[in-house]
This record gives structure tokens, sequence and C-alpha cells, in this order.
């Protein structure tokens, strides 16, 4: 009976014309989604992947209802589906709801409540995680990222990046400071041969450390610190869930932040940490204060 009734309902034109949404939306949706995933975050390309997909979705909703609907009908007569007449009246599931009066039609209820309603939904999730001040906080910052080493550096964008959503990590005095180390950095980082080598603001930060520039540019490092604290990539927020499920287990539920912070870093970091031997962090505490029972 119930084998029955799931082949009833998986060859209805309700689920057909829902499968067949799915797909498409997906479709759309896709290839955004993958690069979200990625560990390695591109902000630039990201960002106008959020364009486009937003764009196409509109266009979907707007032009491609006739197309959609004709393929949905083609699909049922190609495997014998039954296709209700749309023009008749539409009547939710009960009988109490067949009793009551309707005045919407069949097409009315696949085209507004379904079709359009899915393709909204996408757009307010598109628009709610990416809205106006998290675009432009992701424009700005990819101002430091130098895979865009090949367009004009805009010291401006770092400014008003600074200004608009750090205005507490930075006070006045810093942020004129901060314009002047742009002007040098423009000119000593920025043309440099081994910058365009780099390919990510993380590169850029151990570069600033590897060749001592830091110390120049310490507010600038200091915003590209900041800029990577944000999770642009989803695969990264979810890896970071996951490990803090594998560390604060239930045994360990009183574990402190720093701790679990300590923690979490060796944790995301293992391949570095296998690198150092025991030996090694006996000596650096043993190096560090001096104690009565030798370590």
């Amino acid at each position: 009976m119930d084998a029955d009734s799931a082949y009833e309902i998986i060859t209805s034109f309700e689920f057909i014309f829902v499968l067949h949404l799915v797909k498409e939306i997906v479709e759309i949706t896709d290839l955004l989604c993958q690069a979200l995933q990625r560990q390695s975050q591109d902000v630039c390309n990201a960002l106008k992947l959020v364009a486009s997909t937003k764009e196409l979705l509109q266009i979907m909703k707007d032009e491609r209802w006739d197309g959609f609907l004709s393929l949905v009908k083609s699909f049922c007569q190609d495997r014998d589906i039954d296709i209700p007449d749309l023009s008749s009246a539409y009547f939710s599931r009960g009988a109490r709801a067949r009793k009551e009066h309707s005045d919407h039609t069949l097409e009315h209820h696949y085209r507004v409540d379904i079709f359009y309603e899915a393709i909204n939904c996408r757009l307010m999730e598109l628009n709610h995680r990416f809205n106006d001040s998290s675009m432009e906080l992701l424009q700005l910052s990819a101002t430091l990222n130098p895979k865009s080493v090949n367009e004009p550096f805009r010291s401006g964008d770092v400014c008003r990046l600074v200004e608009k959503f750090y205005p507490e990590d930075f006070s006045e005095q810093e942020e004129l400071l901060l314009k002047l180390q742009l002007q040098h950095y423009e000119i000593d980082v920025v043309k440099h041969a081994n910058y365009k080598l780099l390919t990510s603001i993380s590169e850029l930060c151990q570069w600033l450390i590897k060749t001592g520039r830091v110390a120049n540019f310490h507010l600038i490092y200091r915003v590209a610190s900041l800029i990577l604290t944000l999770p642009v990539s989803t695969a990264t927020t979810e890896r970071s869930f996951s490990a803090m499920n594998l560390i604060k287990t239930r045994l360990r539920n009183k574990m402190e932040d720093e701790f679990l912070n300590d923690s979490l870093i060796l944790y995301f970091e293992r391949e570095l940490a296998e690198t150092i031997s025991l030996e090694t962090i006996v000596q650096d505490f043993k190096n560090a204060k001096d104690r009565r029972v030798p370590l």
C-alpha cells in the first residue's frame, strides 16, 4: 500500500513540476555553492558569482515561466503522466477545502505559490547573506588581496574599510598614520616582484613577517589580520564547528575559552604542529621561567 502511494505521488504532475523546479534552481546556484565551499576563497570572484546568480534567478522568474511549463508538460506527455487543466479552480487538499470557493486557478497556484515563491526564497536568502553592507565589506577587503595586483591599488578603499567597519580597532591618530603607511606600501610592497607571486591575504601576512616589513606596515598588517577573521567560506565555518565538537566533548564541557582556542589552533594547524618536537616544547618552557625542579 505504501509503495502504491509513493508511486502515485512521484508520477503526479505536481511532483514532476517541483522536481524540475528544484533542478533548474540548483543548476543556477551550483557554481556559487561550489565557490563558497572552497577552502581557499577568492573574494573578488565570489562576489561576481553572487551578482550573476541573483541576476539569473531574476531572469528565470521574469522570463522563463512559459518555457519551464512547456518543459514540464513535455516531460509528462512523454511518460503518459496526466496533466491537469490549469485553467480550473484550485482547491487546497482536504475535504473541507474543496467545499470552499476559490478564486485561484491551478496555473496561479503553480506559478505564484510554487514557482515564484521558490525563486523568491533563494533570492531572499542571497540578499540576507550578502546584503549591501556585507558586499561592501568584502569588496573593500579585496583591495589587499595580492590577486588584485593587476588592478590599480586603491588605498582609499583600505581607509574606508577601517573607518566604516573597524572604527574601534583604530584610533584617529592610527587612521592618519595608516594613510601614510599606504603610500609607502604601494611602492615598497605592491610593486615588489615577489608580491606578484603571493596568492592570498594569508600569504601576504606571512611575507610581511618574513621580510621584516611588518614593522614598517604594522597597521596594514592589522587590517589584513582582521580581514582574515571573516568567515567568507561556508566550508571554513563548517569545519570550525565540526572541530569544536571534536575538541569540546561532554567530558571537556568546562573547558575555558583560552584553552579551547589554543586546542583548536593545534587541531587546524596539525600539519605544522607535527613538525614541532616535544624536546623543543620542553626547552621553550625551560627557558621561559626558572624552576626549582629542572624539567
